[in-house]
């Protein structure tokens, strides 16, 4: 880890266009694991047209030469400091050529260019092209990139970067000299290099206008196979853009490289997407249904980003919710229209409530547009994607999706190769449609999870039902003042056997809606889940039946069962509280069994109701959370759900035969609610042979894992004897086997921690690979909540040690890892001070800005 320099917080006030800017730039690489030589030459010129001193970003680069208009320059012409090359008196148009030498084998902190698996690879957003080069590193520098590489044939005949190949020679040497141009202007974030030796398969895309586009996945040796699907999702992806937004793909050839030492899911670099190996790779014996999903869904994410995001991209980082948020929003309408749309917004809406919700209630809570940050990762949050798409939903729910489209059509139009701001969207979105969006804007300044209390009035005589909504947002912990947000609140009104829907805009703090009707209604609020807002209004149990039974919207009815679940939690704590208890009611048990005589006809939506919530989403409805109980009573509940209806499931479970697999959504449903039947099942006593079965004679990674998660939730004694075939089935895969890791670091009961450290000592575990600590540590604090908070503390212990470790290593990693560390005012007492004590020994240490930003916040 370098020394940290500075803890100057940056601030979205302090924006300046920069003094100078680059025109072109030509990059000459010449490939060595220890000693890379990089010459990079820029054209320059000042904005005022004037001489001035040029100053230019770098970290942990050693700088052999500069020479300005083809002159060398002699070391007292310019200043280098741990972050920066300082030029005085550079010309207004000049010329100037840096050399440097990096180390890439040394480059842990996966930024800028470094090894994966002995292959050559970048990461440069946000800030990583200054590992690479001294360069005004901001996405506001708009250049035209050429690309030289030359590195040993043999070893490295894959030598990729952005745009399209114009030349590539075979020198005398035997080392390859390959030249690629980008002929549209990028910020520097957008730079790509990789090289390697892969296997690569390849395919084709016809534009709408004609064009043939060359697809190309990069992928380690023996893996080609398992990257067709990802080549088939980018086809798709590339005919939806063309068809819902009218964008067409703008190079001549469009590559996605595969690599397993990853920070992040995938990076959009213009013509060469590099990915996470996880996100590429799959087929039905190693990855699962929601793999599959995964996989099409960031595909189509990262291929989205080369208009919302390279074509048009962020002014300045306190922008990025811009391409994102709005990015976001895009992959998630691909992905409803690809498969299920009310389970792809059940499970954005999980993400809101819960890592967005406890984000906006933690130390680091900030609007999708934040203020300020001191280091720029860690605005890489479920704030500035999730919420941001959301916020960008808002603006399609109240334009209509004509409407959206007229405002991303202008929104190109105006904007198609600059960089712009939050602002500039809406402008675009407000001036296509001729609405007034001035108070809309407010969800990009404000921080925080607005609350929306609702009372309902009905007057018999008057044949009138009236909603009095108030609407307030609590102060967040960099935010004390809020004002009041324009939401849009869908309603159904249930009556009669019929559904009647409304779209109401609420603009003030308090406003009254009224219907009319014939008789009392039941209101089904914030349908579709409409804006990310806290609900609060009094439901029966028996209206919640009614709505999780007749309303049209498939969000609402998921959402009347979490509501119903959300009661059965707090009925429980009171009985635990006098020391009895709690049973279900009777009510509950017939709805779950009519669903399971009866399923619907999405049986994937049937597997979502019959689901009791996780823990993370019952949590989030707490001020201060009760760990254990939250945790016995849920595990309670799925006990008596298991042993009332054991016959039930078992009848559903039989019904559902398995067939000879395909990524098909009939069959995804399918096996959703034959996997929920499994894991009822392994609670009930007696069905070892029936699991044990199922394990044996799958022939998909679905209905596997579906086995060994069922018997890791009932703590089931087969658990250790089918992990164990598991892993020796799987030991030299690694993406399966972080499936594996996952799965033990999960195990709820206290042999975990001895586990936890024998985790980290197998063959395939390595400290300096994102993917394998996240699925051990990841899945610890995520899915583990009983051993996480054991009462000893032991487990924030073990995770702030992880954490300390990473931070030596891969800063972006570590500052992740923290964040359940982070919100220990949410615990009671005991916990608390545990919490605390772990954290204010981290900072006695010297931490990375990604970690020392977060820990300080969340002690302040």
């Amino acid at each position: 880890m370098s020394q940290v320099s500075s803890r100057q917080a940056k601030k979205l006030s302090d924006y300046k266009a920069p003094e100078f800017t680059i025109t072109d730039v030509e990059l000459s690489f010449e490939l060595n694991p220890q000693a890379t030589k990089l010459t990079a030459v820029y054209q320059l010129k000042s904005a005022s047209g004037k001489a001035g001193t040029l100053i230019l970003d770098g970290q942990e680069l050693k700088l052999l030469s500069v020479s300005l208009d083809g002159q060398l320059l002699n070391a007292d012409c310019y200043q280098v400091t741990a972050e920066q090359l300082i030029l005085p008196g550079m010309p207004a148009k000049a010329q100037l050529e840096l050399n440097i030498e990096l180390n890439p084998q040394a480059n842990t902190a996966l930024e800028g260019l470094y090894l994966s698996n002995g292959a050559y690879c970048t990461q440069c957003e946000a800030e990583g092209f200054r590992r690479i080069s001294y360069y005004l590193d901001r996405p506001d520098v708009l250049a035209r990139f050429t690309t030289h590489i030359i590195a040993d044939d043999t070893a490295y005949p894959a030598l990729l970067s952005n745009g399209n190949l114009v030349s590539s020679t075979l020198l005398p040497d035997g080392r390859r000299h390959v030249t690629w141009v980008d002929p549209f202007p990028k910020p520097s974030y957008l730079f790509a290099l990789v090289a390697g030796d892969f296997d690569c398969l390849k395919g084709s895309y016809t534009t709408g206008s004609g064009r043939e586009v060359a697809l190309e996945f990069y992928v380690d040796k023996g893996n080609k196979n398992r990257a067709q699907f990802a080549l088939e999702s980018l086809q798709r992806a590339m005919l939806w853009d063309e068809q819902r937004f009218g964008l067409e793909y703008d190079l001549d050839i469009y590559m996605v490289v595969a690599v397993d030492f990853f920070n992040m899911g995938a990076m959009e670099n213009k013509g060469l997407n590099v990915f996470n190996s996880k996100y590429v790779l799959a087929d039905q014996q190693s990855a699962t249904d929601t793999d599959f999903f995964n996989i099409e869904s960031i595909i189509g994410h990262e291929y989205f980003h080369n208009w919302t995001g390279n074509r048009v991209t962020c002014r300045d980082w306190f922008q990025l919710s811009l391409k994102e948020g709005l990015t976001v929003f895009r992959d998630q309408q691909f992905s409803a229209d690809m498969g299920s749309a009310t389970l792809n917004r059940i499970d954005a809406v999980k993400t809101i409530r819960t890592a967005q919700f406890a984000e906006d209630a933690g130390p680091m809570a900030h609007p999708i547009r934040p203020q300020q940050v001191l280091e720029m990762n860690n605005f890489y949050t479920v704030t500035v994607y999730d919420k941001g798409a959301e916020v960008i939903r808002m603006l399609h729910t109240l334009l209509g999706q004509d409407g959206f489209r007229k405002g991303m059509d202008l929104y190109f139009k105006r904007h198609d190769g600059q960089a712009v701001t939050c602002d500039d969207f809406v402008n675009a979105m407000q001036d296509a449609n001729g609405r007034d969006l001035t108070l809309f804007s407010r969800w990009y300044q404000q921080s925080g999870t607005p609350e929306l209390k609702v009372h309902s009035q009905f007057d018999a005589k008057k044949r009138e039902f009236k909603l009095l909504m108030q609407q307030h947002t609590p102060a967040t912990a960099d935010q004390a003042d809020k004002e009041p947000l324009l939401l849009p609140v869908r309603v159904e009104l249930l009556a009669e056997g019929a559904s009647l829907p409304y779209l109401l805009e609420m603009t003030e703090t308090q406003q009254e809606f009224s219907f009319a009707v014939s008789q009392k209604p039941v209101p089904v609020l914030l349908a579709d889940f409409s804006a990310p807002v806290k609900l609060q209004y009094q439901y029966s149990m028996d209206e919640l039946l009614q709505i999780a039974r007749d309303a049209k919207d498939g969000v609402a009815r998921w959402d009347a069962i979490q509501q119903l679940w959300q009661i059965q939690v707090k009925a429980a704590i009171e009985a635990n509280s006098s020391g009895a208890e709690y049973q279900l009611p009777a009510a509950l048990f017939e709805f779950y069994r009519q669903l399971l005589v009866k399923p619907l006809d999405d049986l994937a939506f049937t597997a979502e109701l019959l689901t009791v919530p996780a823990y993370d989403m019952v949590a989030e409805q707490f001020d201060e959370i009760p760990v254990q109980t939250l945790v016995v009573a849920l595990q309670s509940f799925q006990q008596q759900l298991a042993t009332q209806l054991a016959e039930q499931w078992q009848l559903c479970y039989q019904s559902l035969q398995a067939e000879a697999y395909q990524y098909q959504q009939q069959q995804v449903a399918k096996r959703a609610l034959r996997s929920v039947c499994l894991h009822y099942l392994a609670f009930v006593a007696g069905k070892d042979e029936l699991l044990r079965q199922q394990y044996n004679s799958s022939d998909n990674m679905t209905d596997q894992l579906a086995v060994l998660r069922a018997c890791r939730s009932a703590s089931h004694p087969l658990f250790a004897e089918l992990m164990s075939a598991f892993e020796q089935r799987w030991n030299k895969d690694v993406l399966v086997l972080d499936k594996w890791f996952s799965l033990s670091a999960s195990y709820p009961q206290p042999p975990v921690f001895n586990t936890l450290e024998q985790l980290t000592a197998h063959p395939q575990f390595s400290w300096q690979n994102p993917n394998r600590v996240r699925a051990v540590f990841g899945a610890f604090y995520q899915q583990n909540p009983a051993m996480f908070h054991s009462e000893d503390g032991k487990g924030y212990q073990q995770l702030a040690d992880v954490v300390l470790k990473m931070d030596a290593i891969n800063p972006q990693v570590a500052s992740r890892l923290v964040t359940p560390l982070l919100s220990w005012k949410r615990y009671q007492s005991a916990r608390q001070q545990q919490l605390k004590a772990v954290l204010q020994a981290m900072l006695t240490r010297d931490l990375s800005n990604d970690l020392y930003e977060k820990v300080s916040k969340s002690l302040s």
